[in-house]
């Protein structure tokens, strides 16, 4: 199964979700009983100017939910949309793991 989140999902996500602050990322949760463990990403043209930046930020959050994914760290029936902040300019996977895993553990029984 795909981690991918379709983009007919994003609206009900960003409507009906949950939003938490990192420091190099912002996210919006969704648990609901139909929900996948999937992830759609987001990154703005007033952000990232160049394409080759917001692309960068788009492989670094995808890359870094695989990697929670596929460890089991990211909580069942939950469905997350990330936004890239300016900061993730210039970082390694492994910070956006940390900034990710951190909302993940972050999120005690909210069922």
């Amino acid at each position: 199964m795909s981690t991918r989140l379709p983009g007919a999902k994003y609206k009900r996500v960003f409507d009906r979700g949950r939003s938490l602050k990192g420091r190099l990322l912002a996210a919006w949760r969704l648990k609901s009983a139909d929900a996948d463990r999937q992830a759609g990403v987001v990154v703005s043209k007033k952000t990232f100017h160049d394409a080759v930046d917001r692309n960068r930020a788009k492989r670094l959050m995808r890359e870094a939910f695989r990697l929670l994914a596929k460890d089991g760290r990211v909580p069942e029936r939950t469905e997350w949309v990330f936004v890239a902040r300016r900061a993730i300019a210039g970082k390694k996977v492994q910070d956006v793991v940390q900034d990710i895993a951190a909302f993940c553990e972050g999120v005690p029984g909210d069922a």
